[in-house]
C-alpha cells in the first residue's frame, strides 16, 4: 500500500523529499523552542524560590526564636516546604545551581563566607509532600494529577546561630500550547514552498518526459522532430545528444536501405539478360536448371528491393485495435483458400505502422500454413503488451535453427523450390519490423508438436491525442 501512495513520478518524489525535509527541521526547531522554554520556565521558577528563600532567612534571623515556627508555617505553601534542622539536607557534593546560589547571595547582600546549597533535578511523577495542611493537601493532589514531568530543588542556607534552613520546592512544567498561530504559519509555508518546488520542477520535468516519449517513438521507427533545448544547462546537454544521436542514426539507417535497394534495383539487368541467353541453350535439362536458379535469384532480388523499399518508405504509425487488425488480416488470407483461426477480443490499443506489421504478420502466418496446413492465432494482453501466438501443426524447426532462421536467406527447406520453402527473408523481414516497433518475435516447438511463434508488441496506455 506504501508503495502506490509512494509517487512514481520525478516531480512527486523531488516534492515529497523536500516536503518531508521541511517538516523535519521545522519539528527541530519546534523541539529546541519547547527545550528554551523549558530551561526559561525552569530558570524563572528557581529564581523565584530563591528568593523566597532568602526573605525567609531575613525573617528568621530578624524575629525572635519563638516566632521562628509561625514564620515557617506561613511561608510554607503546596509545593514548598520550608524547615529548620541542625544539618543541610543538600549534600556538599550537590551544590551546583550557581545561578539560585548567586541570586541569594546577592538579596541577602551577603560575601561568600555564608554557605549556601543547592540542588536541581529533575522527576516524575510528582511526589506528594508530607505534613500538609489539608486544604493545601488537595491543592498539592490538583497539581500532581496532571502527570507531567516534575523538577525538585533543594536549598540549604546556613545562618547565622549555626542551624540550616530548608527548603523544598517542587513544581511541574506549565502544559504545552500549541500555539494556532504557528501552526497557520507553519501550513502556510509548506503550501508556499511546495507551490513554488512544483512549478519549477515542472520547467525540469516537462522536457524530460518529452524527452522519454520521443525516444520511445524513435525506438518504434517513427519520425521524431528535433527537440527543443530547455531547462537547464545539463537537460539542454542531454536534449543535443538526444537530437545528435537521433540524426546520426536515422542517417545510417537511410543510408544502409538505400544501399540495399540500389544493390536490388542494379540486380535486376543482368538478371533479364541472363534469362534471356538461357533461351538460347539448347540442352532443355540445362536450360530448365538455368531458368529455375534464375527465377529463384529474381525472386531474391525482387523480395530484398520490396523491403529495402518499404524501409526507405516513411510510413505513419496510427494507433488501432489489434483485434480488428488481426480480423481483417485473417479475413483476407481466408479469400484466397487459406485456413486460420483466431483467438482474440477486443480492446488490445496498439500503435504502429499499419502496412508494415501486416506484412510481418501475414509472413509469419504464411510460414505457419505453409509447413503446416493451417494457423492457429491467438491474440491477449500480457504486462503491458500485447502476445499474439501464431502455431501451426507441422515438424517444427531442430533446436539449433531456432535463431539462425531469422538471418536472411536462411532456409531450413532443402528443396530451394519457391513454392515450399520461399526466398529465406520472411521472418528476417517481420522481426526487423516488429524490433522496429519495439516488439520482440520468438520461436518455439510446441509440446504438442509444430512450431509456435510469439510476438510481442507494446500496448498504447494513453492514447489521448493519438489519431
Amino acid at each position: 500500500m506504501m508503495r502506490q501512495l509512494f509517487p512514481k513520478s520525478l516531480r512527486g518524489q523531488l516534492v515529497l523529499m523536500i516536503f518531508a525535509i521541511f517538516v523535519v527541521v521545522q519539528s527541530f526547531n519546534l523541539w529546541l523552542f519547547f527545550d528554551e522554554r523549558s530551561l526559561a520556565v525552569r530558570a524563572a521558577l528557581g529564581l523565584e524560590a530563591a528568593g523566597r528563600a532568602a526573605n525567609v532567612v531575613r525573617l528568621l534571623e530578624a524575629a525572635p526564636e519563638e516566632l521562628r515556627p509561625d514564620i515557617l508555617r506561613a511561608a510554607d505553601s503546596p509545593l514548598v516546604r520550608f524547615t529548620l534542622a541542625s544539618s543541610a539536607s543538600v549534600n556538599h557534593s550537590l551544590q551546583g545551581d550557581g545561578s539560585v546560589i548567586r541570586q541569594i547571595q546577592r538579596l541577602l547582600d551577603d560575601d561568600e563566607t555564608r554557605e549556601i546549597r543547592a540542588d536541581v533535578r529533575q522527576i516524575r511523577p510528582l511526589q506528594a509532600v508530607a505534613n500538609l495542611p489539608p486544604g493545601m493537601s488537595q491543592m498539592h493532589g490538583n497539581f500532581m494529577r496532571t502527570k507531567m514531568a516534575s523538577v525538585e530543588m533543594q536549598i540549604s542556607i546556613a545562618l547565622r546561630d549555626g542551624n540550616w534552613l530548608n527548603v523544598l520546592t517542587r513544581f511541574h512544567r506549565p502544559p504545552i500550547q500549541w500555539p494556532w498561530l504557528s501552526a497557520g504559519s507553519f501550513g502556510l509555508a509548506a503550501l508556499i514552498i511546495i507551490s513554488v518546488v512544483w512549478i519549477a520542477l515542472s520547467r525540469l520535468t516537462g522536457p524530460l518526459r518529452k524527452l522519454a516519449d520521443s525516444a520511445e517513438s524513435l525506438g518504434r521507427g517513427e519520425a521524431v522532430s528535433e527537440l527543443h533545448r530547455q531547462g537547464p544547462e545539463e537537460l539542454r546537454r542531454l536534449t543535443s545528444a538526444f537530437n545528435n544521436m537521433q540524426a546520426r542514426l536515422t542517417r545510417f539507417v537511410s543510408e544502409r536501405t538505400r544501399l540495399l535497394a540500389a544493390l536490388g534495383h542494379d540486380l535486376r539487368s543482368p538478371l533479364t539478360a541472363m534469362r534471356v541467353r538461357v533461351e538460347m541453350v539448347e540442352d532443355t535439362e540445362t536450360r530448365d536448371r538455368l531458368i529455375a536458379i534464375i527465377a529463384e535469384m529474381t525472386e531474391m532480388v525482387e523480395s530484398t528491393l520490396s523491403f529495402a523499399q518499404g524501409m526507405v518508405e516513411s510510413e505513419k504509425s496510427r494507433s488501432l485495435d489489434m483485434y480488428d487488425f488481426l480480423h481483417e488480416l485473417i479475413s483476407d488470407m481466408a479469400i484466397v483458400g487459406s485456413t486460420v483461426k483466431l483467438d482474440a477480443r477486443p480492446g488490445m490499443r496498439v500503435r504502429v505502422k499499419p502496412v508494415a506489421m501486416r506484412r510481418a504478420l501475414r509472413n509469419v502466418i504464411e510460414n505457419a500454413i505453409r509447413y503446416g496446413q493451417q494457423a492457429d492465432v491467438k491474440a491477449e494482453i500480457i504486462d503491458n503488451a500485447v502476445k499474439i501466438l501464431i502455431s501451426d501443426n507441422g515438424e517444427g524447426i531442430p533446436e539449433d535453427d531456432l535463431e539462425r532462421v531469422f538471418d536472411p536467406f536462411v532456409r531450413i527447406e532443402k528443396s530451394r523450390s519457391l513454392e515450399t520453402g520461399g526466398t529465406g527473408l520472411g521472418l528476417s523481414i517481420a522481426r526487423t519490423v516488429i524490433h522496429a516497433h519495439g516488439g520482440e518475435i520468438k520461436l518455439s516447438n510446441s509440446p504438442q508438436g509444430g512450431l509456435e511463434v510469439e510476438v510481442l508488441i507494446p500496448v498504447v496506455t494513453d492514447t489521448t491525442g493519438i489519431p
